[in-house]
């Protein structure tokens, strides 16, 4: 087995394993980057359970994230084994309530209020 396919199948295995994963650099309690922290602090901010992956501590999936999704850049999230998007989507996504939507359609538990907090500061 390459690198690569095995890199592929810990993604896939991950993102089917749990509900919210977030491909990121650094982890949820310490980020290491402006993007990250940005869709970690939303998604802790909304008390949403989520597996952090430091793409930082692992090159074959740091390179291999960005070949799964077709996507260039991280952090990556995933809801429910799909692409949702990355920092700039995941943003759009939360002030429009769309994420709102797309957790409660996947059985996410979040808290309503923290997510209507994030749209009134950003209003």
């Amino acid at each position: 087995m390459t690198e690569t396919t095995d890199a592929k199948t810990r993604i896939a295995d991950t993102v089917n394993a749990h509900d919210v994963v977030l491909y990121m650099k650094g982890t949820k309690a310490m980020p290491q980057c402006g993007f990250s922290s940005r869709v970690a602090g939303v998604l802790n901010y909304m008390g949403v359970d989520f597996e952090d992956v430091n793409v930082l501590a692992d090159d074959a999936i740091r390179q291999g994230i960005k070949d799964y999704s077709d996507w260039p850049t991280i952090p990556q999230l995933y809801v429910k084994g799909e692409f949702v998007g990355g920092c700039d989507i995941i943003t759009e996504m939360t002030l429009s309530g769309e994420l709102d939507g797309l957790f409660e359609q996947n059985g996410i538990s979040f808290n309503k209020d923290a997510a209507d907090k994030i749209r009134e500061a950003n209003a």
